[in-house]
Parts: C-alpha cells; structure tokens; sequence
C-alpha cells in the first residue's frame, strides 16, 4: 500500500511536480495513529482516506442519472466527432468549450476533412438549457453567423489545433483580468500543448509562442487548471506508457495513460510525474477529467474514460446500429469493436488516485447511439444546477457524449447526481458501523449530507482513540438521524455543541441501518 502523501508537504518539498511522502499529523499507511487534521472542511468517502473500519457496512459507487439532451451538435461546422467539453460555472453564466469535428465513414475508409477543426462555445443561465450564441469571429463558408470560438491554423511560428480545447476560469487571485480566462489547446506545428489567456473568454491571445509541454501523445483532452491548495497550476495530458521517438516521429505503444506537472506562471512546467492508482489493473484511459471538487477543493476529482477493445462476438452484434458499426470496423476493427465509459477516481496528492474499477457512468440501456466508441465521454467539470423536484435542493449536473459518428452530429446529455453524492457509506437495515481513522477538528457543530429509509437511522458517537465515548457523546446519547438531506446537525442530549472537544485527537463512528453517509464536516 503506497504512503500517504499531503499536497500541502508537496508544494512545501518539491519544485515542480514532485511527490512528497510525508506529512506531520498524518495518518500513515502503516497504520499509524497520528490523527489527521481535517479542520472544518467538508469531507467525502471518494477515497478511504478517512476510513479506519468498516462492519457491517461498504463504500458504494453511485452513478448519476440520465436527464435530457442540451446540445446536438447538427449545425455544418460542428458533426459526428464533436465532443472534449469543457463546462464551469461564471458568475449567473454557464460556460461550454468543444471541439467540433466531423467524421463520415465509408466503406473501408474513414474521412475528417468536412471542414476544419474547430473549438466552439456554448452558454446557459441555469446549466440545463443552453444556447450557441453567433459570435461574429470566424467565417465559415462566407458567413460569421456560428459560435465558432477559434479555428485551426498558423498563430505566430505555430499551428494551433483547437479540437482539443479545456478552457477554465482561473481563480488565481494573482491573474491578471486580462488573462482571467485560461485554456490549453494542442500544437499541430511543433508537436506539444499551447497556453491561451482572454479577458473575456472569446477573444484568445497566445501567452508564448512556443508549447508549453512537449513529451507526451496529447491525442485527447489535455488540461490544466489553478490548484488554490497547492498554490500553483497543474496539468494532466494523455501520454502512452511504452511511446518513443525517432528522428521527428513519436510513436504509440503500451496503454494510453496520464501525466502530470505542476507551474507557478502556466508557462514553465516542471518534473513529469505518470499517475499511480491504487488497486486497480492497467487499462486504457482516454481522458482524465481532474479538477478540485468545487466543495471540497483539497479532493481532486477525476472522470476519465475507459477505452476496452471487445472484439466481434454475439453480444457486439446484439449491441445497437449493427450496420454502421460493421461500417465502421471495415475502416478499423477497433472503430467498430471497442466501447467506452465513464470512470471515477479521486486524490489528496494529484499523483496516487484511488480509482473505482467499475463504472461510473456506463453505456446504459441499448438505443441508437449508445454502446460505442466515444459515448460517455464526460465533459470537463460538473456544475450545480437546479432539481426538477419543486423545494428539493440542488444537485449536480455532469454532461457526456452520444452518438459519437453515428449519425450526422454527436450530441451531449446531462446527468444528474446528488451534491456529494460520488460515493457513500451505506448500511442495510441489521446495521453497519464506520469507524473514522483520529482526526482533529475545529467547529462548534458536526453536519452531514445522508439518507436513509423511513426505518432506518444514524447515530454518532464521538470516541478517544481506545474507542471510549467522550462523556456526553456516546451512541446512546446521540438522537436518530433520519430522513434525506444535504445537511443535518447532529445532536447529542439535546445540544449540537461539540467545541470542548474541538483540537483533540479523536475518532467518529457511525451507526448505519438501512443508511447512506455521503459526507460530513464541523462548522463553527
């Protein structure tokens, strides 16, 4: 099991994108009792990190539910290949960044030269209706009527390939307004990545006229973003495991995977460092997905895609659009063979990642569209949006690939989650037990994000680190929790005040039946 690494020792140990492997007051993987400092900030079961025990009870993966389509992309710059969104949240505003890309596949070939590549923008004011707006900035066949955003060509010295956009906000409080906007698009001449700033989102300027990062595949969605934890920018490009180079040719081989750096200006990256994932087998990952998780942003969250070769069977054949999917496969096996998912993984370091095996978001029911290579691509980040229920609280919404070269245009649909709601401790009804690893907290209050059953119930109870209950915090004093919510004060003996513990090593545990715990935290 690899130690435990703070993001906090690795900005103070290494210069660059090295990984530190200490941290004072920490639990260690050898299963120290250090208690881990967690302060008042909101805490998830991602990863084990927290977990000392589990009777009785397991970490369950949840997997966010179908909504409707927000965009198709049908409009003659866009196509069958669009895809690689980014979405964040502005102010009132909502803002989207893709690819557009058209695939047309013939028998025994496959042709992408409908127009060029091109990366556009959408918008919305509540995340769940959107809109392309005519942006008036690149002429597509005579006309600047499109959202077209920029368009694949010579800049300066170089040749910028905006089919592979990740555009972001940055919350760099050091950022000038004038590049307050950020974005990482591929250089097609020379071979690397490219960092753009705007002032306004629309308008792009080239920060240097050369890549920023030059050893890696980049044949997928690289990104980078501001890490208001670590106090500097990070990056995440696709990367084989085995690829080498001759001459001036790089060549693929091995698994596709991920590689990260850190910077301090976005413009000189240092040490290069592949991700580590625990427990989990090599397989391919097209993208990475990381972003610090809005509500807790010193928990990296990734949604990378799966990529599995299946080969021609009676289920591949069973699967939806046979025709066109033997198409496809007459240009390339793996075009018409191989299928794609969405993946979860989470991590406190940006380096080691616990990554959930099974799917985060699988293909789903089998309609036209689905079950191929390219669907469930999901977009780069998730956002907060409204519920369809009138009085329910919000929820997240993430958005991901269909009809990926299957039609005349992919499109994009909205999944809905619950906030927290990646992951949960649950119990069923005979009861189930979580027991944290020491922590130390400050805050007058413990609140938590949980549901049960109209049966079902939580109690806490805090203990020392012999699993002693401190005077007045036992289980037996603790009033059932029930019910559905984001936030539920808990309440021992008819008072939520639990500050007089406030600085000490101790333990949570929890009593489940027929419950899920998806997060906590103390408050003051």
């Amino acid at each position: 099991m690899a130690t435990t690494i703070s993001r906090r020792s690795f900005l103070a140990t290494t210069v660059g994108a090295g990984v530190a492997v200490s941290q004072p007051g920490q639990v260690s993987a050898d299963g120290g009792n250090k208690p881990i400092d967690i302060g008042c900030r909101l805490e998830l079961f991602v990863d084990d990190y927290l977990v000392g025990q589990l009777r009785g009870a397991r970490r369950v993966l949840h997997h966010p539910a179908p909504a409707e389509l927000v965009i198709e992309h049908d409009a003659p710059w866009e196509g069958s290949g669009s895809g690689y969104h980014s979405v964040f949240q502005d102010g009132s505003l909502y803002r989207m960044y893709y690819k557009a890309w058209h695939l047309e596949v013939g028998r025994g070939r496959l042709r992408t030269s409908a127009h060029p590549l091109y990366c556009c923008y959408a918008e919305s004011r509540d995340g769940i209706h959107w809109e392309k707006p005519k942006l008036g900035l690149v002429s597509f066949r005579g006309s600047r009527a499109n959202n077209i955003v920029m368009a694949y060509g010579r800049v300066g010295s170089v040749v910028v390939d905006p089919g592979h956009p990740a555009v972001f906000r940055d919350e760099n409080p050091a950022a000038p307004d004038d590049a307050r906007y950020k974005a990482i698009f591929r250089s097609a001449r020379p071979h690397g990545l490219l960092a753009f700033q705007s002032d306004d989102g629309l308008h792009w300027k080239l920060m240097v006229e050369r890549p920023i990062i030059t050893a890696g595949a980049f044949d997928s969605q690289n990104l980078a973003f501001w890490d208001p934890v670590l106090g500097r920018y990070r990056a995440y490009w696709r990367i084989f495991t085995a690829g080498t180079t001759t001459g001036k040719t790089w060549r693929p081989s091995g698994y596709r995977a991920i590689r990260m750096a850190t910077s301090e200006d976005f413009i000189r990256w240092g040490q290069h460092t592949d991700l580590r994932y625990k427990n989990s087998p090599q397989e391919h990952l097209y993208t990475n997905q990381i972003k610090p998780y809005y509500r807790a942003p010193h928990i990296l969250i990734g949604f990378p895609t799966r990529y599995i070769e299946r080969g021609w069977s009676p289920s591949m054949e069973a699967l939806p659009e046979l025709s066109h999917r033997r198409l496809r496969a007459s240009a390339n096996p793996r075009y018409g063979t191989a299928l794609t998912e969405g993946l979860l993984m989470a991590s406190r370091d940006g380096v080691l990642f616990e990554r959930w095996n099974e799917a985060f978001l699988r293909p789903g029911i089998e309609r036209p569209g689905t079950w191929n290579y390219g669907q469930q691509y999901i977009a780069w980040h998730l956002v907060e949006t409204r519920s369809p229920l009138p009085g329910a609280p919000p929820e997240l919404s993430l958005y991901a690939t269909e009809s990926y070269w299957t039609g005349k245009g992919s499109a994009l649909r909205r999944y809905r989650l619950r906030i927290d709601g990646f992951v949960s401790v649950q119990a069923p009804l005979s009861g189930g037990v979580l027991v944290t690893k020491p922590i130390r907290f400050r805050g007058r209050e413990l609140v938590v994000n949980f549901a049960t059953s109209a049966a079902g119930g939580i109690r806490v109870q805090i203990e020392d680190l012999d699993g002693h209950p401190h005077r007045g915090f036992a289980l037996q004093d603790c009033a059932v929790l029930f019910g559905d919510t984001l936030e539920r004060t808990v309440v021992w003996r008819g008072s939520p005040d639990v500050s007089r513990l406030a600085g000490q090593p101790v333990r949570l545990r929890f009593e489940l039946r027929d419950a899920d715990l998806y997060s906590f935290r103390f408050r003051s």
